[in-house]
């Protein structure tokens, strides 16, 4: 699920981390949801409000920057609370993902995966979340859920971008990332 150069070849712009990057966590979000009677394995995306960042409306993992010593897990938790209300006491960490560096916003991020024992009730906060998203993990896995497109990004020109479809949006760039290692091992696990 990694965007490529068009051209096909990797370059220093792709695979470098600068020294001054900054840290951040995010937390994938699964709890049971009601389904077509049964209850179905759900993970919870966020839409990011309109703003003048990099991140502008993009749909999203909760989570965001490190706060001085804290550790990772802290960040992912507490950055969880702010943005959807989940008390993190009531998050059981199941393990990590790779991280993942974000040259648009110069963040390596730490990939958390969790769980609640029931469908949460969320309390978005309106200045960092503009709508909860919540997601089947039977919709991510079917592949005809997925698509390639090619855009173009400045300074490295036209590239391959991977997506997952949902209705209305896209799921691309570090998040599809994310969510691509993540349906890998659950799959790899079957």
């Amino acid at each position: 699920m990694a965007p490529l150069p068009y051209h096909g070849k990797m370059d220093e712009r792709w695979t470098d981390i600068p020294q001054d990057h900054r840290e951040a966590a995010v937390l994938l979000l699964l709890y049971p949801a009601a389904g077509d009677g049964e209850p179905t394995t759900t993970l919870a995306l966020i839409r990011r409000p309109d703003y003048s960042g990099p991140h502008s409306g993009q749909v999203a993992l909760p989570g965001g920057r490190r706060e001085g010593d804290e550790s990772l897990t802290h960040t992912a938790l507490r950055e969880t609370h702010e943005e959807l209300g989940i008390e993190p006491n009531r998050v059981t960490l199941l393990g990590a993902l790779s991280p993942l560096y974000v040259r648009a916003s110069n963040h390596l991020v730490y990939p958390f995966v969790a769980s609640v024992p029931a469908q949460p009730q969320f309390i978005p906060c309106p200045r960092e979340v503009a709508t909860v998203i919540e997601t089947p993990l039977a919709r991510l896995l079917d592949p005809r859920y997925r698509g390639m497109e090619v855009v173009t990004f400045d300074p490295v020109g036209r590239v391959r971008v991977p997506y997952f479809a949902l209705p209305g949006t896209r799921i691309w760039g570090a998040t599809g990332m994310i969510l691509g290692e993540f349906l890998t091992v659950l799959e790899d696990a079957a």
